[in-house]
């Protein structure tokens, strides 16, 4: 039996990282993310990374955010972006930055069909796809 709802897409994820700051200046840096700071409760101070209409929250490790994941743990992330900007201008782009491309430009499959897709990694060694339908 099935749920009675649907769920219709991703809001945020969480990274575990070893340096906020430097995870930031990465991703804005590498893929034009901003950062963004927030109060979750009072005094309580966090960071993410804003895109389009989606956002990663990033937990300092050990991870002191409640509730969190059972094992948080720095460079277990592996997600993939979407971009429409062509892939070997990415690829240019973060070759530039002196970012080692892990796999170049090769297809895969997304959530709507064929990518083709490069992979990176980020400074805690998370595998970071960036991704163009084709």
């Amino acid at each position: 039996m099935s749920a009675p709802f649907t769920i219709d897409r991703i809001d945020h994820f969480v990274l575990t990282v070893a340096d906020v700051d430097a995870t930031c200046d990465f991703y804005v840096k590498a893929l034009g993310m901003a950062r963004e700071d927030f109060e979750a409760r009072p005094g309580d101070l966090r960071s993410a990374l804003v895109f389009g209409g989606n956002k990663i929250n990033l937990h300092p490790y050990p991870s002191p955010y409640e509730p969190k994941g059972a094992n948080p743990v720095t460079g277990a992330g592996d997600f993939c972006l979407i971009t429409e900007a062509p892939i070997a201008e990415v690829e240019a782009h973060l070759r530039g930055l002196g970012v080692e491309i892990e796999v170049p430009p090769s297809k895969r499959t997304g959530a709507q069909g064929e990518l083709l897709s490069i992979y990176f990694r980020d400074p805690d060694d998370n595998l970071v796809e960036v991704s163009n339908y084709v």
